[in-house]
């Protein structure tokens, strides 16, 4: 196995990646979720040479309940339902932590160069994530300070995963 921060191949096992989100149903307008499908193909492509899988996607309804604390609890029980238990949990939240692209790709590679079975990584509904499942992730990471969008998120996050493959399979795609 080489270490996370050396280009080249890897002759590990693929570690799983899951992207999974409660919000209001499947991404309906068609840019968006084109643009978060394209990363997520090229995942695929350049992600085999360096142990890692395409993303699987994981998206499930919003909660009815009326309250914010009682859907972020019963989305955070879907989340748990639909997870592979085996998966590291990584939070999107805004009091998450902010990461360089080298370090979030560091960060992926520890994970696959550790043989961890691979990194679920859970964007929460409209009204965040219930600090029960924020509890139990290895890691909460932001975009920054402000607030996203759902759907920016979802593209936000597979570029990044894109960018993390090729700076793992040494690609010129990123130029810091």
């Amino acid at each position: 196995m080489w270490s996370a921060g050396r280009p080249g191949k890897c002759r590990c096992p693929d570690a799983r990646l899951e992207l999974a989100s409660g919000r209001r149903g499947p991404l309906r307008e068609r840019p968006e979720r084109d643009l978060a499908r394209r990363y997520l193909e090229r995942i695929g492509k350049i992600g085999r040479g360096v142990g890692l899988d395409a993303p699987d996607v994981i998206e499930l309804d919003e909660s009815r309940a009326r309250r914010a604390e009682e859907r972020k609890r019963d989305e955070a029980a879907a989340l748990r339902a639909a997870l592979d238990p085996k998966l590291a949990l990584f939070a999107l939240d805004e009091g998450g932590k902010t990461m360089s692209s080298e370090a979030f790709a560091a960060a992926i590679g520890r994970r696959r160069d550790d043989g961890a079975a691979g990194i679920a990584f859970v964007i929460g509904g409209a009204d965040g994530i219930d600090p029960s499942l924020l509890a139990d992730a290895q890691a909460r990471l932001a975009f920054g300070a402000m607030t996203w969008p759902h759907q920016i998120v979802r593209i936000l996050l597979a570029e990044q995963l894109y960018r993390a493959a090729t700076i793992l399979a040494g690609h010129p795609y990123h130029r810091a």
